[in-house]
């Protein structure tokens, strides 16, 4: 039996918990970058046991794993068998502390009161669209190549879930419409649609370079369309179940089960 892990976002968890069939060696680390997840952890943060107000356990943990960079760590330990990423959680900013450290910014990081830690005070914000963000990620999928022949994880097949942020949503009546409204990275934070799906064709192409061996999957691009009556909610991320229906077969097809 398959031992999954993900670095990614919902698009990929929603595989299977949508279908509420799981595999039982599932491992999901989200809110990080790859810049932030292969970055120094950040010193003198104090670990909070309890999440704050508004957050769940699994957000908490989330936030928690970004800021001590537990995730690769957690990820070597599962031992999986396939090693899956996507980039939508590419979409935050990335913070840099005093330390050097580097964090990610998500909404659960905000929200939860996290920065009113003297650790994390007075951050330097690197914004997702700049060339410096840009850098320091393509440094990191450097060091995650060379991690990838020489740890535990080079008997994982590793594998690249392509997204793109929809520009089209499916409509109640039938057919598609142009995706309503302005996009968000959370409330308050408008985004760039096509600049993100620019910026991931770069990730990707970059990805791919550096980890030759990687396998692709990717739904048709009739299938890439948002979905009012998603779950979790309109955004261009959360697909129609076409969608989740493709890439799930896709990775059955790669031994994902």
């Amino acid at each position: 039996m398959a031992r999954i892990a993900v670095i990614g976002s919902c698009i990929t968890r929603d595989l299977w918990p949508l279908r509420e069939a799981a595999p039982k060696d599932l491992l999901y680390v989200s809110r990080t970058s790859l810049a932030s997840l292969l970055s120094p952890p950040a010193a003198g943060y104090v670990p909070q046991a309890d999440p704050p107000a508004g957050l769940t356990r699994y957000q908490h943990m989330a936030v928690e794993a970004d800021l001590q960079k537990t995730g690769l760590a957690q990820v070597m330990a599962h031992r999986p068998s396939h090693l899956i990423f996507d980039f939508i959680d590419e979409r935050f900013d990335l913070l840099r502390l005093a330390s050097g450290a580097l964090i990610t910014h998500s909404w659960e990081l905000e929200s939860g009161g996290y920065l009113a830690q003297a650790a994390l005070a007075g951050p330097t914000a690197i914004p997702r669209l700049s060339g410096a963000c840009d850098r320091l990620w393509r440094e990191a999928v450097a060091q995650l190549a060379g991690l990838l022949q020489v740890t535990i994880l080079r008997e994982a097949q590793i594998i690249l879930h392509s997204a793109r942020w929809a520009d089209h949503q499916a409509r109640s009546s039938g057919g598609v419409q142009l995706l309503q409204g302005q996009p968000h990275i959370w409330d308050g934070r408008p985004a760039d649609l096509e600049a993100h799906n620019a910026m991931l064709a770069r990730y990707e192409a970059h990805f791919l370079e550096m980890i030759p061996g990687a396998r692709v999957v990717r739904a048709r691009p009739e299938s890439q369309i948002a979905d009012p009556a998603h779950r979790w909610g309109l955004s261009p991320f959360h697909y129609v179940p076409a969608y989740y229906d493709e890439i799930h077969s896709a990775l059955t097809e790669l031994g994902c089960t």
